[in-house]
């Protein structure tokens, strides 16, 4: 089902934990990451298409989430054409989606990969909100970083975390670069920490740096 356009109707999922972490899935026999997404079907409205990519995709079922957010209209992105087969080559584009934000209530044992016939996913963790757009192949990242933007507003994050949420967008746009901090200027213009600020500083880092190394977790083989 194409629109006029040549794009594909289609739902993406970012699944939270309590920590505002992110469900992050490696593809079946690839060395790439990504968020849940599939097409709606014919009939289907997206709420409807989404509930049912979620049981598919990663085993979730309606009563272990809560939806927290929508994006307010669809985001594209284009397919390049030796990802089309030959016989749609010139009519679809690629695909147009609605990115839902989910809250998971169930247990992290509750995810199930081997749900269906045809697993997406072959591992998983829980990952800082602002994913590495490395890893996600690249005709996706756009629509990556605009879902992740427009969704974050549902957050609520701890204190200072307004600035430490537009350092992370930041991150996302120039993940090599500082548009405003790390500046020799910058530097010369702040007072200097005292040893309790220090030390605050490096619980902090500490923390995060735990929460960056979340478990990974492989699916089971079927029996």
């Amino acid at each position: 089902m194409l629109d006029r356009e040549g794009f594909r109707p289609n739902v993406g999922i970012i699944l939270l934990n309590a920590n505002n972490e992110v469900w992050w899935g490696k593809r079946v026999r690839e060395h790439s990451w990504q968020f849940p997404q599939g097409g709606i079907k014919y009939g289907e409205t997206p709420e409807q298409a989404m509930y049912r990519e979620l049981e598919e995709e990663i085993g979730l079922r309606q009563e272990h989430v809560k939806i927290v957010g929508r994006t307010r209209d669809w985001l594209r992105y284009e397919v390049p054409d030796h990802f089309i087969k030959r016989e749609v080559r010139g009519h679809y584009r690629g695909q147009k989606q609605i990115w839902f934000l989910l809250r998971m209530v169930a247990r992290d044992n509750d995810v199930n990969l081997r749900l269906t016939d045809h697993p997406e996913f072959d591992a998983w963790r829980w990952h800082n909100y602002w994913v590495p757009l490395d890893v996600v192949i690249e005709f996706k990242r756009d629509v990556y970083q605009r879902a992740l933007q427009e969704l974050s507003r549902f957050l609520t994050w701890p204190s200072g975390g307004q600035g430490e949420r537009r350092h992370s967008s930041r991150y996302l746009r120039q993940p090599h670069a500082s548009r405003s901090q790390g500046q020799p200027g910058n530097q010369q213009s702040k007072p200097a920490a005292n040893p309790s600020s220090k030390a605050v500083v490096v619980a902090s880092k500490a923390i995060a740096d735990a929460s960056s190394s979340a478990k990974l977790v492989l699916a089971r083989d079927k029996e």
